[in-house]
């Protein structure tokens, strides 16, 4: 069964165990970010981050001054978040792996299958995350999978880890992660697509751009809202604001001679595809 995740404030929860980050790019920061608001010291951290300016910005940011390759300072990490780019997993894992046999290893690269992490890393103890990019301001939406080996308590600490980024859904079968992945990890480019979109139309009805898109990003924002408090499916929401007749109506029947919906869930159907293509793809190491 697929559940939702609701988070105590930092005060209530266990404290965290010392966290390693391979790469330090947004996802990583965001993560660090989150967890330094709830009371995180920037020494629970190790970061390994190839690239100097990422250092940098690290120590900026942070206080944390990351690894620039893998080192025994991890061995001390009870916890691995994999935020490398995927290409470049493997090689990686190849350099991580003498360190960190012990962890609970969290991969929120996309597309790597847990068989491979499992394999290159040498322990079954992994969880696949799949993210969407509002993680980065705390608004996000990740679904999550984990292998047989990791318990009710490697579980919890991963929400505890994920928990400033949004909400989390486990998913019971990894092929779901492609589901999320083509749902909600691409759907934020959607909401992106649409919103260009009706800030176009709005400017070719007499808008300013900025008019335009104030009340584009507006509608989005309050009907999500919306939807997530209301008891009735959207469909029922839908119906509401549509009066037949009115111009809510001429707009939706226009969508509809068009079978935009049709149109829609094909082009998620597209993204599921590449997901699994992906998974196939950069799997192989």
């Amino acid at each position: 069964m697929n559940i939702a995740v609701t988070f105590l404030p930092r005060k209530d929860r266990d404290p965290l165990p010392p966290i390693a980050f391979i790469g330090g790019g947004n996802m990583a920061s965001a993560i660090i970010g989150g967890l330094i608001k709830q009371a995180a010291l920037p020494q629970n951290f190790e970061v390994v981050e190839p690239f100097a300016d990422a250092r940098k910005r690290l120590a900026s940011e942070f206080g944390i001054e990351a690894l620039a390759e893998a080192g025994n300072a991890l061995t001390r990490c009870a916890v691995v978040v994999w935020a490398v780019k995927p290409q470049s997993f493997a090689q990686a894992a190849h350099e991580v792996r003498p360190f960190t046999g012990n962890a609970l290893h969290l991969s929120v690269a996309a597309g790597i299958p847990s068989d491979s992490i499992a394999r290159w890393l040498g322990t079954e103890r992994v969880v696949r995350a799949m993210p969407n990019t509002p993680a980065l301001i705390g608004q996000g939406m990740t679904g999550l999978y984990a292998r047989k080996a990791v318990d009710s308590a490697g579980r919890k600490l991963v929400e505890q880890v994920l928990a400033a980024t949004g909400e989390l859904l486990w998913v019971d079968a990894e092929d779901a992660l492609d589901a999320v992945t083509a749902v909600s990890g691409s759907g934020p480019a959607y909401v992106f697509y649409f919103i260009e979109a009706m800030t176009d139309a709005g400017v070719e009805l007499g808008l300013t751009p900025e008019q335009a898109q104030r009340l584009a990003i507006g509608t989005f924002t309050g009907a999500s809202a919306l939807a997530s408090g209301a008891s009735e499916p959207p469909a029922v929401l839908r119906e509401r604001v549509t009066s037949k007749g009115g111009t809510t109506h001429a707009a939706i029947s226009s969508m509809d001679a068009d079978d935009l919906k049709a149109r829609f869930k094909a082009a998620i159907r597209a993204a599921h595809g590449r997901a699994g293509e992906l998974a196939r793809e950069y799997g192989r190491g």
